[in-house]
C-alpha cells in the first residue's frame, strides 16, 4: 500500500517503521515541525513536510497519529479535497465519530502498546483494535493491522474507550507506582534496579494467572500492623500516604469480593 502518515511522534514513528519494513510504501510524513517530519522520513522514505496542504491528494490510507486534542482541527484540513480517501486515526480514547459524518471511508487502527522513539517494539505480538464506518474501510484497516500484527480484533468506539481506560490502569498507573517506589528508595540511596526482579516476576505471574490471584502483600489480608506502620512512614508525604491507604483498601476489597 501507499500510506501517508500524519504525525511523527512515538506511535507514528514505530508504526511507520514497522509498515515500511513489511514492504509498504510511506509516501509522505507530516509533522507540526519540519525536523520531526525529516527524522521519520529519513527512516521510512517519502516526502517530509510541516504543511498539510503539501501532502499527496491520494494514497491507499492516510494514518493520523497525533495528540487527541488536535484531531478535530487536523482532520477537516486534511480531508478537504480528499473526501473519498481512506482515513484512520490511531487513538484509543477517541471515537470514530471524530471524523465528519460525510466522510465515508474512515476508521480506527489502534495498537494497544506504550511507545518510545528510542525503543523499537515487536509489532507481531501487539493487539490491534480496528473499526470502520464502511465495510471497505474496516477491511482496509484490518489489512493494515494484519501487515504487522498477528493479533487483530474489531472493537466499537465505546468498547475501545473502556479498553483504553483499562490500559491506563495497567500501564500508566503501574509505571507511576514504579516512579513512587523510586522516590521512596532515593531517600536511602537505593537504586530502583533492586526492584527489577520483583517487577519481572509480577509481570510473569499474570501471564498464567489472573491479577487477583497473583496479588500478594499485607493489603490482601489487611494486616493492620504492617499497613499502619508503613502508612506512618509516609506521614511527611501526605499525597503519597493517601495513595498508599487508598490502594491498600482497594486491594483488600478486590481480594474479598
Amino acid at each position: 500500500m501507499d500510506i501517508v502518515f500524519v504525525g511523527a511522534g512515538r506511535l507514528a514513528t514505530n508504526f511507520a517503521r514497522a509498515l515500511h519494513e513489511k514492504g509498504h510504501r510511506i509516501t509522505a510524513v507530516y509533522s507540526r515541525t519540519q525536523a520531526s517530519a525529516d527524522a521519520l522520513a529519513t527512516v521510512v522514505g517519502g516526502l517530509a513536510t510541516d504543511s498539510l496542504f503539501s501532502l499527496p491528494k491520494t494514497a491507499d490510507a492516510f494514518i493520523i497519529s497525533i495528540k487527541d486534542s488536535a484531531l478535530t482541527t487536523v482532520i477537516p484540513a486534511l480531508a478537504k479535497g480528499r473526501e473519498e480517501q481512506c482515513f484512520y486515526h490511531t487513538a484509543g480514547s477517541m471515537p470514530l465519530s471524530v471524523f465528519d459524518e460525510k466522510l465515508p471511508n474512515v476508521g480506527v487502527v489502534y495498537p494497544m502498546q506504550t511507545f518510545s522513539k528510542e525503543r523499537q517494539v515487536d509489532f507481531s505480538h501487539i493487539p490491534f483494535f480496528v473499526e470502520g464506518r464502511s465495510e471497505s474501510a474496516l477491511q482496509r484497516g484490518r489489512e493494515i493491522a494484519l501487515a504487522v500484527s498477528d493479533n487483530v480484533r474489531e472493537l466499537s468506539s465505546e468498547g475501545r474507550r473502556h479498553l483504553h481506560l483499562a490500559a491506563v490502569f495497567a500501564c500508566n498507573f503501574a509505571n507511576h507506582c514504579y516512579a513512587l517506589s523510586e522516590e521512596v528508595l532515593r531517600a536511602y540511596d537505593i537504586p530502583f534496579s533492586v526492584m527489577l526482579p520483583l517487577v519481572g516476576e509480577t509481570a510473569e505471574k499474570v501471564k498464567t494467572m489472573s491479577p487477583r490471584e497473583a496479588q500478594t502483600g499485607p493489603a490482601v489480608r489487611y494486616d493492620r500492623n504492617v499497613i499502619d506502620a508503613q502508612s506512618r512512614l509516609l506521614s511527611d508525604k501526605p499525597e503519597l500516604q493517601a495513595i498508599y491507604d487508598m490502594m491498600s483498601k482497594s486491594i483488600n476489597r478486590l481480594a474479598n469480593d
